[in-house]
């Protein structure tokens, strides 16, 4: 329940987001809502063929209707607009290059063809239907399994194959591992392609000033900070002449972490017609054109000894990265390599991966990005193994976990994990759920013919990222604090929350830091000339990162007022003492001064100690040490209708640890929102493409994903381990319930069939697929 008490201290409480109210009302502005003078509407041609020769466009009917402005191919603008970045670094990479419009070839079904710009937005589309575009089809391939054989079509002839890089991961002796094992479990894993599906697509508004030279760029974004360092090298706009705005921003996900065509392709529509232009994606455009996520393919093996201990894990994954690279395209499959030992002491690892092209809009992150991957695969190993060597599943995870004492902890692929205690989480996971209670429901179900089960998943997870080293664009935050003179608190972050509530858990930290009222605090955010620097929100990153920033800020103003307070109160610096947001010096002075007190004296400037500046502000870049690692348990309880193969979600409980919260109710609700995508990922969601390249899940009568009916009441718990990696010692929480989530529904649901005989099935577990392996063993038995 939220705390309505306006009092501090506020970290630590569970307080509804004050950003709520204008989203409610529906009086917040989101990019379109923005009205500008003159402002034309873009409207894109799409490729309708996964894979074709562009022999030739006629644009002629396009240009004559009234009201068009400037219809366009890729010929007038790929030389002015350059390609679309890939950020990742991976050695031997083979990239294609990507221009913002098709040149003589389109490559996937969504493909950007042509632009028309007109007055009126329904004229642009109009424009766009009266192009006429000559296509000579050529070979396609969706399969990246079948991307990888002798004579398959190529996505890109000129690279002469699909397969654009390799990569292997991991330590210890594998070999050896294997000489040792009395048995080799193996399995192979499929993650479905998914589509992230934000509530607001993705929309750009681009103004340019000529006078000044200046070009700015709303648009709906994870990212304005990388945006404005990225956008300049393909548009020919220097960065300090580019300024970039998220507004509100409708749901990210990882789909709007990313540099798209049509950002650059607006910019530059806004320089080339001098006038605001406007872009706003349709919904079969998202499902098609915006990035999709997971579509990973992988044979694991698992040595073990007789008792059910993991001596090494090898696996071998294909993953699917579309048929170019967004900004962090081949980089997603290596971060579910470095989890891939999950929570477990695992002594040696080999993962090859092997990047491939195919027919397919570009894979990137999506919530999680690679973790929830490598979650779901030794979760569901370890359930295997368990079965397959007769032990309890529960005990075989604790077996292998690390003790609390044993943190920082270094796993077979390279990380440290910062601090953990999985055998607390496991605990009180198996309390909030009524462990052995659950289990006799289950033997009573069992016992009446009822498919009836219970999946566990116990998880860790990468995040807050990152030291900069590990990142290719830095992975430092940046913040900075004002106090008015008024002794309001203004703070700036470089982070871009777009849903995550850091309006109100930055407020708590900065408010309980400086000792004023929550309500005395604005946060920004968002908008490049106001946050000059900053590398946004991903990864789980913002408060961590950003936090810790303002945090460093927040130490430099109040040594700087301590400094000023001295010399207005009379007293030594050493014996000032900051306490509830006031100064004093006790034993030298009765006298106290507040913020009002102290900004008036910093800003008038008129009876300052010499040497110290006016003004009481201060920025911060922190740079974290180590990545951080949330870990929980999620222990879900499911029953099957054996007549529709439907499955009901009985009972879900999640214990997670990000470390202290600030803001318990923000916590909630992320763990909350991660477990739904979860849920829809394992029983519901997949997009899928025919044999041809056609995108068959381009609409929500298509693309099945969760309602309110489908998800279960939470019993939600936590345990508290702080990090050492930033002063707050928090761990970062917006992709845990994804992480947890998958293995734990997926795990639920087989051991509701095992007693059938069902060892595995792929996801999504549909009715469909459900009653299928139901009629299957059924038949057999």
């Amino acid at each position: 329940m939220a705390d309505s008490t306006t009092t501090g201290p506020y970290v630590g409480r569970a307080m509804k987001r004050v950003e709520d109210p204008r989203l409610i009302k529906g009086i917040a502005t989101y990019t379109d809502d923005l009205r500008l003078p003159g402002l034309l509407h873009v409207a894109i041609l799409r490729s309708p063929h996964a894979h074709a020769r562009v022999a030739g466009i006629d644009i002629s009917a396009a240009r004559a209707i009234p009201g068009v402005v400037a219809v366009l191919v890729g010929a007038d603008v790929n030389a002015q607009c350059g390609v679309v970045p890939c950020a990742a670094a991976i050695p031997d990479l083979k990239a294609p290059r990507h221009t913002v419009l098709a040149g003589d070839r389109v490559y996937f079904v969504g493909h950007p063809v042509a632009v028309a710009v007109a007055k009126d937005p329904y004229v642009a589309r109009d424009a766009v239907d009266a192009i006429e575009v000559d296509y000579d089809p050529l070979p396609v391939v969706v399969n990246p399994e079948d991307a990888l054989k002798p004579g398959s079509p190529l996505t890109h002839p000129d690279l002469g194959t699909n397969l654009a890089y390799t990569s292997t991961m991991g330590s210890g002796d594998i070999d050896e591992a294997f000489r040792r094992a009395d048995r080799i479990v193996k399995q192979r894993l499929i993650h479905q392609r998914l589509t992230p599906i934000p509530i607001e697509t993705r929309a750009v508004v681009a103004l340019h000033h000529a006078g000044e030279g200046t070009l700015t760029i709303w648009t709906s974004t994870q990212v304005p900070h990388l945006l404005r360092t990225l956008l300049p090298a393909m548009i020919g706009v220097a960065e300090n002449k580019l300024r970039v705005v998220a507004p509100e921003v409708g749901g990210g996900f990882g789909a709007k972490l990313n540099v798209y065509a049509e950002e650059a392709l607006c910019g530059h529509l806004a320089m080339r017609l001098g006038a605001p232009v406007k872009w706003i994606e349709s919904r079969r455009e998202n499902a098609a054109a915006t990035i999709h996520g997971r579509d990973q393919i992988g044979d694991y093996e698992v040595a073990v000894k007789s008792d059910g201990t993991v001596l090494g894990l090898k696996a071998r994954t294909i993953a699917d990265l579309g048929s170019y690279l967004q900004l962090l395209t081949p980089a997603i499959p290596t971060l579910t390599g470095l989890v891939l030992t999950g929570c477990y002491r695992i002594p040696a690892i080999k993962m090859d991966i092997f990047g491939v092209y195919t027919n397919k809009m570009a894979t990137d992150a999506y919530r999680g990005a690679g973790r929830p991957e490598a979650t779901y695969l030794i979760e569901r190993l370890m359930d295997i193994v368990a079965r397959e060597v007769g032990v309890d599943r529960v005990d075989l995870r604790s077996k292998h976990f690390p003790a609390p004492s044993e943190f920082p902890f270094h796993t077979a692929s390279g990380l440290f994990y910062d601090s953990g205690n999985y055998q607390g989480a496991l605990a009180k996971a198996r309390q909030l759920a009524g462990w052995d209670a659950l289990m006799a429901d289950q033997a009573a179900a069992r016992a009446a013919g009822r498919l009836f089960g219970v999946g566990v998943s116990t998880y860790v997870e990468i995040c807050a990222l990152g030291p900069s080293k590990a990142m290719p664009a830095g992975g430092w935050e940046w913040g900075c604090v004002r106090v008015e003179i008024s002794g309001k608190v203004t703070a700036i972050t470089g982070a871009t929350p777009h849903g995550q509530g850091q309006e109100t858990s930055f407020a708590q930290i900065v408010a309980d830091r400086l000792g004023v009222a929550m309500e005395d605090v604005v946060v920004l955010h968002g908008d490049t000339a106001v946050a000059h620097y900053g590398r946004d929100t991903y990864g789980s990153r913002a408060t961590v990162l950003g936090g810790s920033a303002l945090v460093m800020c927040i130490d430099k103003i109040v040594a700087k007022a301590k400094t000023l307070a001295a010399h207005l109160l009379g007293a030594p610096a050493d014996r000032v003492v900051f306490a509830g947001g006031r100064f004093s010096a006790p034993g030298a002075s009765d006298r106290q001064l507040g913020w009002g007190e102290l900004a008036g004296e910093a800003y008038l400037a008129k009876n300052l100690p010499a040497g110290l500046e006016p003004g009481l502000e201060a920025s911060s870049f922190f740079e974290p040490k180590n990545f951080t690692f949330p870990f929980g348990t999620h222990i879900v309880a499911v029953e099957i209708d054996r007549e529709t193969g439907k499955v009901a979600i009985k009972k879900y409980v999640a214990v997670d640890d990000c470390g202290p919260q600030i803001n318990p109710l923000l916590v909630e609700g992320q763990v909350q929102g991660g477990i739904a995508h979860s849920i829809g990922q394992v029983l519901f969601e997949q997009t899928i493409y025919d044999e041809n390249g056609q995108l068959l899940t381009g609409e929500f009568m298509d693309y099945a994903i969760p309602r309110a009916a489908d998800i279960p009441e939470y019993i939600l718990g936590s345990t508290v381990t702080p990090s050492p990696s930033n002063p707050l010692g928090i761990k970062g929480v917006g992709e845990a319930g994804t992480i947890g989530a998958t293995p734990a529904v997926a795990n639920a649901v087989i051991d509701a069939l095992e007693p059938l005989g069902i060892r595995h099935l792929d996801l999504p577990l549909t009715p469909e697929r459900v009653w299928r392996a139901i009629q299957q063993q059924t038949a057999t038995v």
